[in-house]
């Protein structure tokens, strides 16, 4: 029989995995390979997953869990469950825009959304399709001005959170999209089969080119109009990461936005202590899903002596590496207070819109239950390193 890259599994996806095999028959490989790819030889982005699968949850028994409890406050926010859909640049490149249905399955599933700042739907088309304000998360610009504006724009939308991400001195260096020909000058030849990448996924082209236009850089139309390529992306990367930036440079954002501020991108307990003394709400806990310096120890290897660093004087946030309910349980256990999850509904979006999103989060909530049963526990609060073996 003869294969169709629109052909759907056949069986219901029930797993953030079955998520991404849909997601890899359903998008054109440079695509897939955007979302799933890392830094390097990726060892860091395996580490992500194969750490926390090492991790042991300590099962406890006969012990009264008829009541469990997911139900959490961050950063001033309430949540169903301890877990944020995080920023993914380029999401409506995707689904139909992805960055909208997203943020609707979150509201409907009462986590936060983040948008980011190179997402293709804009802060305030996301704003205007949920009830609930977007997280939004902002790079430290060249063009402060800008980025101010940016801050200005989230604000008026009643963005609650900044996330500020502070791991992209420099862009790491991705093999795969290069391979793919989204680098620098790509080839003719690397430019004809892109092409032929894209055209021969006729239900993506219907989904996104056709029915998700436009496909520019919402949040960016001022300073990239008309961005609509790798190439255009990238070059505007290139041009406004700034390798100067300093902890000194919190008090620049401080002055710009007067809601919570978190900063992504720690992973050493020093740099902890840093963004406690620049006066931040919260750190988050991230390697960038592997995709920036590759050969760094993984999300889970370096939450606990963060978690250990800055004890309750800031809010310690994690990602990279979820990949079910369990996943959830060991990083709040390892001293996370909520999660952050990427790739995982970038999948469910790319496979099944919104309706895949919203069960994705059904999924993590229901493993969640039976790990908090199992483990002993009444609710998420309980969890500690006493959870772990």
């Amino acid at each position: 029989m003869r294969f169709s890259a629109d052909q759907p599994l056949n069986v219901q996806p029930a797993t953030v995995r079955d998520y991404r095999e849909l997601a890899r028959r359903r998008l054109p490989r440079q695509l897939f390979d955007y979302i799933d790819g890392g830094a390097y030889e990726e060892v860091t982005a395996r580490a992500n997953e194969t750490d926390l699968a090492k991790v042991l949850l300590r099962q406890r028994v006969m012990r009264d869990v008829s009541v469990r409890e997911q139900a959490t406050e961050v950063l001033g926010q309430k949540l169903s469950m301890p877990v944020i859909l995080g920023p993914v640049g380029l999401a409506g490149m995707f689904a139909t825009r992805a960055e909208v249905q997203a943020a609707r399955a979150a509201e409907a599933a009462g986590v936060p959304f983040t948008e980011s700042t190179v997402s293709i739907c804009s802060i305030e088309e996301v704003a205007e399709a949920t009830s609930v304000p977007p997280w939004f998360q902002l790079y430290v610009m060249r063009d402060r001005g800008y980025a101010e504006k940016l801050m200005a724009r989230a604000e008026a939308v009643g963005a609650p959170v900044l996330a500020l991400t502070i791991d992209l001195a420099v862009v790491g260096a991705r093999h795969r999209d290069t391979r793919n020909g989204m680098g620098d000058s790509p080839t003719r030849v690397a430019q004809l089969r892109r092409g032929l990448d894209l055209v021969s996924h006729p239900g993506w082209v219907r989904r996104v080119p056709i029915a998700g236009k436009p496909l520019t850089f919402g949040n960016l139309a001022e300073v990239v109009p008309g961005a609509r390529t790798p190439e255009d992306f990238k070059e505007w990367v290139d041009a406004q990461f700034d390798p100067s930036v300093t902890w000194d440079d919190i008090a620049w954002v401080r002055e710009n936005w007067k809601g919570k501020l978190v900063v992504k991108g720690v992973l050493d307990p020093e740099d902890a202590r840093k963004a406690v003394d620049a006066g931040v709400d919260g750190v988050v806990v991230s390697n960038h899903g592997g995709r920036q310096l590759d050969a760094v120890p993984s999300t889970a290897a370096a939450l606990p002596g963060v978690a250990e660093a800055v004890g309750d004087e800031t809010t310690v946030l994690a990602d990279g590496g979820i990949r079910n309910g369990l996943d959830m349980v060991k990083m709040l256990a390892l001293g996370a207070e909520a999660v952050i999850i990427g790739r995982a509904w970038a999948w469910a979006v790319a496979a099944e819109g919104q309706a895949g999103v919203e069960k994705m989060l059904r999924v993590l909530k229901s493993d969640a239950d039976v790990a908090l049963a199992l483990t002993g526990q009444n609710s998420v609060a309980g969890l500690g390193p006493d959870s772990l073996v």
